[in-house]
């Protein structure tokens, strides 16, 4: 699932430097901000992995403990794992996950932004 991740982050660089790539083309600065939802897409996308391998940690961990609810060895069940740090909500907003996607969409922003004022002013 950590190569998952890894893939996901290293896609989602790549298509936006490809609509950066458009942009510089066509000098049209719908382009940046186009880069934004692809952005998004791959944080839900790179969560979702994250999310599914904090449950296969826990269950691990919790059946070497022999603590979960009635778990037999090799009975494969994450969706005992709703709460606390195996929800989604709280892999979305990780410091390993937000950090990289809301920095590259501030900064697209901001260079969108800047690109307005300058055409405008």
């Amino acid at each position: 699932m950590n190569t998952n991740s890894f893939q996901v982050k290293g896609m989602a660089i790549t298509i936006v430097s490809a609509l950066l790539a458009i942009y510089a083309s066509e000098k049209n600065p719908d382009f940046l901000i186009i880069s934004i939802f692809p952005i998004f897409l791959f944080w839900f996308l790179d969560a979702y992995y994250l999310t599914q391998e904090r449950k296969f940690r826990g269950m691990y961990n919790d059946l070497l403990k022999e603590n979960i609810h009635n778990l037999k060895p090799f009975e494969m069940r994450p969706d005992l794992y709703k709460k606390g740090k195996y929800s989604f909500w709280s892999v979305l907003f990780s410091k390993t996950i937000w950090t990289i996607y809301l920095t590259i969409s501030v900064i697209i922003v901001l260079i969108y932004l800047y690109l307005k004022i300058k055409k405008n002013g």
